[in-house]
């Protein structure tokens, strides 16, 4: 089995990307979510490379996130180490924004020291986290103030540079300001959690933008179920844009790679439905 990919900036990656808020401990929904999550697979990175493990050999071998973080680090080197496959790592570490930043930019030596530390772990794709991007914003002139900074230091270490953001406006500056990026990162849900203009308006501009869109939050954190989840985002972005999960266990994944597939596919999915007793009456030769 081998997921559809696409391409960034020459590279070629999974269409679905693998997420880590889930196995970092970011819900998006409670502390005591958060607690769970830490409490099940964050703290052990062999739990984290079973799931890797999964979306590796379905063909997923691109995982986006906070890859800093010890174990999760660990945990892909661990997959690659089981499957063969080598890990696409999408990074997304955040820069310091201060008071003076608009002024002066950046400090590029401590820009140095972040992006040196995240070519050493092997990223590939490196994209400002949200809290940087979009604090840079500017609408009075269309422009990312100093990401163009950000940008040629990642690539002077080699790595492809984009762009994670919240703002849909981020996304249509950098396109008109012609911005060295190869992608970006929007949030892309049914219901319109966390993103700031009307679904319709976020899926025509993930329609409209130059290069591709790795979209993210599929499930609105949990909101959403899979299938309603998967068959939107699936149907609503491009061949060449990419769906972002997470996943908190083997079995989440195998489920997330099948239903995938059988959406691209516009096949029936071969995932086994979860059962209640309220079910028996809508099975066939049940009585």
């Amino acid at each position: 089995m081998s997921f559809p990919r696409t391409s960034v900036g020459g590279l070629s990656l999974s269409r679905m990307i693998v997420g880590t808020n889930w196995f970092l401990g970011f819900s998006h929904c409670s502390d005591a979510e958060d607690k769970l999550i830490k409490q099940s697979v964050a703290a052990d990175y062999k739990k984290l490379a079973d799931i890797l493990e999964v979306f590796f050999k379905a063909g997923v071998d691109t995982v986006m996130g906070l890859i800093s973080v010890p174990p999760l680090h660990q945990a892909i080197q661990e997959a690659e180490q089981r499957t063969g496959v080598k890990g696409i790592v999408v990074a997304t570490p955040g820069f310091n924004v201060t008071p003076d930043l608009p002024s002066k930019g950046f400090n590029l030596s401590e820009v140095g020291k972040i992006l040196d530390d995240q070519k050493r772990l092997g990223t590939a794709i490196c994209m400002p986290h949200q809290s940087t991007t979009d604090a840079l914003v500017d609408r009075c002139t269309h422009t990312l103030r100093h990401c163009d900074q950000l940008c040629a230091e990642i690539r002077k270490r080699g790595m492809i540079p984009g762009l994670s953001t919240h703002m849909p406006e981020a996304i249509v500056y950098a396109d008109e300001s012609k911005l060295d990026v190869e992608t970006y990162i929007s949030i892309f849900n049914s219901m319109g959690f966390l993103m700031q203009v009307e679904v319709d308006w976020t899926s025509r501009i993930i329609a409209e933008a130059a290069k591709p869109v790795m979209t993210i939050k599929p499930f609105a954190s949990g909101q959403i179920r899979p299938f309603q989840g998967f068959t939107f985002v699936w149907n609503a972005i491009r061949p060449c844009d990419m769906v972002t999960v997470g996943t908190m266990t083997p079995d989440e994944a195998r489920e997330c790679v099948e239903m995938s597939l059988a959406i691209l596919e516009r096949r029936q999915s071969g995932v086994k439905l979860q059962e209640t007793r309220s079910k028996a009456a809508v099975k066939k030769g049940k009585r």
